[in-house]
């Protein structure tokens, strides 16, 4: 049973940490740069963790840091799991749940994305109101544990709207200029055809990638308050014509570093407590 993993996998975190991390960071390719920033860090990597996956792609270090950034206590994902690495959608979402019992009450989450909306250009940031899953898979699927949370959970504000008005604040206040729209789920680990990109401009979408929408299902299962933002590294195929990379969008969260690490910073900073 998952609830018996969660516990296994939460006392071995305990053993480490002194503090209660109140809200939980998962940080995407190339912005596990944030980490770096935590005072007092405790890193565990996940192969210490029972029943914790290893992150087996470029720019993912592998490991829970844990301490104080900006006067709140966090425990940051350097590094997720997707789908498209072969883990069960279980797999994918379970340091979720493992949060959760360390006792956050807010989560972060943090992607690199392909830009869909021609008015985007590479190096925007942009805050998530919305998603579409296109994964063809849920991680709610089969028996509900009533005490993880609901068996149909709602999904109208699975992006907590006072956390987006927050982020908008912080944002003015730094002279950022930050975008805001709906992120799609992709599986990957192919980038998507210009025909692809073109379908889901239409469905609405703003940005693509591989990753977030499991999380935040998750989290909103658990109750967890989401604020989610897009790093767009590239624009989507078609768009622009030139071939995509992994390197390519690395090298763009590399060059929005400093923006990035300001922005979740003050939000993290001044981030309400109740």
């Amino acid at each position: 049973m998952q609830r018996n993993e969660i516990v296994e996998a939460t006392d071995k975190i305990k053993e480490n940490i002194t503090e209660t991390p109140s809200i939980g960071l998962i940080l995407g390719s190339g912005l596990g740069v944030l980490a770096d920033k935590i005072e007092n860090a405790v890193t565990i990597p996940y192969k210490t963790i029972p029943h914790f996956p290893e992150s087996t792609v470029s720019g993912h270090k592998g490991q829970l840091v844990v301490g104080k950034l900006e006067g709140k206590q966090v425990i940051a994902m350097q590094g997720r799991f997707h789908f498209y690495e072969g883990y069960t959608m279980k797999q994918v979402t379970f340091p979720v749940r493992v949060m959760k019992a360390l006792g956050i009450d807010s989560l972060i989450v943090t992607n690199a994305a392909g830009g869909i909306n021609e008015n985007f250009q590479p190096g925007d940031l942009m805050l998530i109101t919305d998603h579409i899953n296109n994964l063809g898979d849920n991680p709610l699927l089969g028996p509900n544990d009533d005490e993880l949370g609901v068996r149909f959970p709602d999904m109208s504000h699975a992006y907590d709207r006072d956390y987006i008005e927050h982020a908008e604040k912080c944002a003015s206040e730094l002279n950022l200029s930050i975008q805001k729209g709906v992120y799609v789920a992709n599986t990957g680990p192919v980038y998507e055809t210009p025909a692809e990109v073109k379908m889901l401009r239409t469905f609405g979408g703003d940005a693509v990638g591989m990753s977030t929408v499991p999380e935040v299902i998750v989290a909103n299962h658990a109750g967890l308050r989401v604020l989610g933002v897009s790093c767009i590294s590239n624009m989507a195929a078609g768009i622009l014509d030139q071939p995509l990379t992994h390197h390519e969008v690395i090298e763009t969260t590399e060059k929005v570093k400093e923006n990035f690490l300001k922005f979740i910073g003050k939000i993290i900073a001044t981030l309400p407590n109740d």
